[in-house]
């Protein structure tokens, strides 16, 4: 029964209680869901999930095609697309089927679930948002190219302002509206874009195979400057503190100054590109390769602290958790490796490549792989 009000502080004192406990239920429920590519906007893969070192298998997806799509977890439902044309929605506790909707090509891109709808990109030139909970089609936007970028989200004045975006194949960076997927505005670039675009600080940068960091307004796309690279990008960069953090195809990792235009520092080990994108914590920054390595930088000025060596190559984007780095490679497994040192804490065989790159949520590990099986694992 609620407390009466009359008489004034002792009912004031339990609503204020009541209004800080629902808020930090509401928090819990935020802070306990993985909703897109990376984790957050920034794309930086750190999770504040607590990681036991002793998984074990707590069920198995099997979809018609390999699945490369990494996913977005919400409200106790994953999401992932696949190589069998079809979105999925299916329930963390048992990897039971809530849903499925089908789109009209191929999807590796990653999705974003945002305001009860989910957004992602077809190989087949079309974005599409559809209800996360029925998985009925709410509207789609075409593209003159396929899109493997995973969509962003933004929100530059009043919730009505509140937009995604995503990168194609016909070499622009589009805006939507996220609520009617009309175009707010579209920046053309000089190639393919393959990542998805980081945001933070009041910008939206992300590379292409135009060798070029783009840095761009959120409000109408407006260019701020391009850096050159060097060499083409192929995987998303993550932005924090208004620098950010990408490799590229001819082997060097960088760390970019978006404010000054200039990048602070390389990284350069062997001769390997990358493709995978990088998990930013304060101290380090952990990205795989295609060297068959997991490597860990620090941040304040790019030298290696600690390699991982793995039997595939690493195009599997990290997730730092609780201490612990967890990545998957085209060995067929999925690591668990301490980030403090790089010493391998946990594996399991999966058996064939790994190129999604998990989520983790409430001690469970989700990621999908080339066999068609999307896997959860838990504490025992």
């Amino acid at each position: 029964m609620v407390p009466s009000l009359r008489g004034g502080s002792a009912g004031a004192r339990w609503i204020s209680r009541l209004c800080v406990l629902v808020a930090f239920v509401a928090f819990q429920a935020v802070a306990a869901d993985w909703p897109m590519f990376r984790g957050q906007p920034s794309l930086a893969g750190v999770s504040d999930a607590k990681v036991s070192t002793n998984l074990t298998l707590k069920w198995r997806f099997k979809t018609g095609g390999p699945v490369k799509s990494s996913p977005a977890i919400v409200g106790g439902n994953v999401f992932f697309g696949a190589g069998d044309s079809n979105l999925f929605c299916i329930r963390l506790s048992d990897g039971s089927k809530v849903w499925n909707f089908t789109a009209d090509g191929l999807i590796e891109s990653s999705p974003l679930v945002l305001d009860g709808r989910v957004y992602f990109g077809s190989d087949n030139t079309n974005f599409f948002a559809v209800d996360a909970s029925t998985g009925k089609e709410l509207w789609r936007h075409g593209v003159e190219d396929k899109i493997l970028s995973s969509p962003n989200w933004v929100q530059p004045g009043g919730p009505e302002t509140r937009s995604v975006l995503i990168g194609a194949y016909d070499f622009k960076l589009y805006s939507l509206n996220a609520a009617t997927g009309k175009t707010n505005w579209v920046f053309e670039t000089g190639n393919y874009i393959n990542g998805s675009p980081a945001i933070g600080s009041g910008l939206t940068a992300f590379g292409g195979c135009d060798a070029v960091i783009h840095v761009l307004g959120l409000n109408k796309g407006e260019k701020i400057r391009e850096i050159p690279a060097g060499a083409y990008i192929a995987a998303s960069g993550a932005l924090v503190d208004g620098k950010l953090y990408v490799g590229h195809y001819e082997n060097a990792f960088l760390c970019v100054d978006l404010n000054e235009g200039k990048i602070l520092w390389t990284y350069k080990d062997r001769a390997f590109p990358y493709f995978s994108s990088p998990a930013v914590t304060p101290e380090f920054v952990v990205v795989g390769s295609r060297d068959k390595r997991l490597h860990c930088i620090k941040r304040s000025d790019g030298t290696g602290v600690w390699t991982f060596q793995t039997r595939g190559k690493v195009d599997s984007s990290p997730v730092v958790a609780d201490g612990k780095v967890i990545v998957g490679s085209d060995d067929g497994r999925l690591y668990m490796v301490s980030l403090a040192d790089g010493k391998e804490l946990w594996n399991y065989e999966i058996g064939q490549s790994v190129q999604s790159s998990p989520a983790v949520v409430d001690g469970h590990v989700v990621v999908g792989s080339e066999d068609g099986y999307v896997y959860c694992f838990g504490p025992k």
